[in-house]
């Protein structure tokens, strides 16, 4: 349980920091980022394999890059459910997507 609550609180904190250096992504406060990492939880659990599935001739062609652009489209989506999260464009939440990534992979790790 301690386990869970200390990824969550990463996360979040990962988020706030992939706002803090990507131009465009902004976010109110530390709970928005909560929030935030709850509904990316969500959404990366019960719709990004939906949408990996329905797109997987597109990333066969794209040898797997199409994933990025879905990754960087649920970014936004999240941004849209989440009050306070405010994302100015696609390629920032591209950018902010991989970071996130990046970042979320090594908090996996702890």
């Amino acid at each position: 349980m301690i386990n869970l609550l200390v990824k969550w609180v990463a996360f979040a904190l990962v988020i706030m920091f992939v706002a803090w250096i990507i131009p465009g992504i902004t976010i109110e406060n530390f709970w928005t980022a909560m929030v935030a990492a709850v509904v990316i939880a969500l959404i990366n659990a019960l719709i990004k394999p939906l949408l990996i599935y329905l797109t997987l001739p597109i990333n066969i062609l794209t040898l797997g890059v199409f994933t990025l652009v879905i990754n960087a489209l649920l970014f936004m989506f999240a941004a849209y459910i989440v009050p306070g999260i405010e994302i100015s464009g696609f390629v920032s939440a591209l950018l902010g997507s991989i970071l996130l990534s990046i970042l979320g992979a090594a908090i996996a790790f702890i």
